[in-house]
């Protein structure tokens, strides 16, 4: 399987029936708590041989990878390969969000030079912004619409015409999806909301972060945000599975062990 011969959301759901999984785990290396003495390369690797057969997707945060600059962008793009090697699909949080001409640098640079799948999209300066994007049918944009993070409700719930911001996010997003490659950010944080806004997007593919360390309930955060079909969610956990606490140095084991029991609870939720 290549980056071109299917679309993001074949490849999500593909790896989601093979794998009886939509655990998405995010890769982000951080040189404080990677094992001693094993370098980030290995780390990542790791990770992925580890847990592969549990998830859906991965996440890697292109935050982790800029400070090393040129190492940093080569590892960046070596993992993606790795990842799709194992028919898994990568989507790069990189939450882009510029004006028309630099957004057609930046969709060059995480879907042509890195190989990406899908990214992460800020979609604050309007649908310029999103075309590069949106103009590639074989990858999906996920738009930041309800955040998991707590300062979320500072501008996420301000009221437009009456209802909040991230309302008019959703049905935006609707809009713009003539290609079927729209997806949104829904933080697994905010269950009431991601509630509301699968009511008006059933269709589109949700990314829900928060999920371990931001602790999120699984089995709310799920109910509150699957499809018709059961399904249509990425349930995002990074620092909860790739830092789980290990015995004797076993750390990728350790990793296995949260992704399999994340997956499992997600499964169950799903089945309620």
């Amino acid at each position: 399987m290549t980056t071109t011969d299917t679309t993001f959301t074949q490849k999500f759901q593909d790896a989601a029936r093979r794998h009886e999984s939509l655990l998405c785990v995010g890769l982000d290396p951080d040189p404080t708590k990677i094992p001693a003495g094993v370098s980030t390369r290995d780390f990542l690797f790791g990770l992925v041989d580890a847990t592969h057969d549990t998830v859906c997707a991965y996440k890697p945060n292109i935050a982790f990878f800029e400070p090393d600059l040129g190492e940093g962008i080569n590892l960046l793009r070596d993992l993606i390969a790795y990842v799709q090697r194992h028919e898994v699909p990568v989507l790069l949080d990189a939450k882009r969000g510029d004006v028309g001409h630099t957004a057609e640098a930046y969709a060059r640079a995480i879907y042509d030079s890195l190989g990406a799948d899908a990214v992460t999209l800020n979609g604050y300066l309007g649908r310029d912004s999103l075309e590069p994007f949106l103009r590639r049918p074989d990858r999906m944009a996920f738009l930041l619409c309800r955040t998991s993070n707590p300062g979320a409700v500072d501008i996420q719930d301000l009221e437009v015409n009456g209802n909040p911001l991230y309302e008019h996010v959703a049905y935006l997003a609707n809009e713009w999806n003539e290609h079927g490659n729209i997806g949104l950010v829904v933080g697994a944080t905010y269950p009431a909301e991601a509630k509301r806004i699968r009511e008006i997007c059933p269709t589109l593919p949700f990314l829900m972060p928060g999920v371990g360390a931001q602790s999120a309930e699984v089995e709310l955060a799920v109910q509150s945000a699957l499809d018709a079909d059961g399904a249509g969610i990425l349930v995002n956990a990074s620092r909860g599975v790739i830092y789980a606490p290990a015995e004797d140095g076993r750390w990728a084991d350790a990793s296995r062990r949260a992704a399999e029991s994340l997956r499992d609870q997600i499964n169950a939720a799903r089945a309620r």
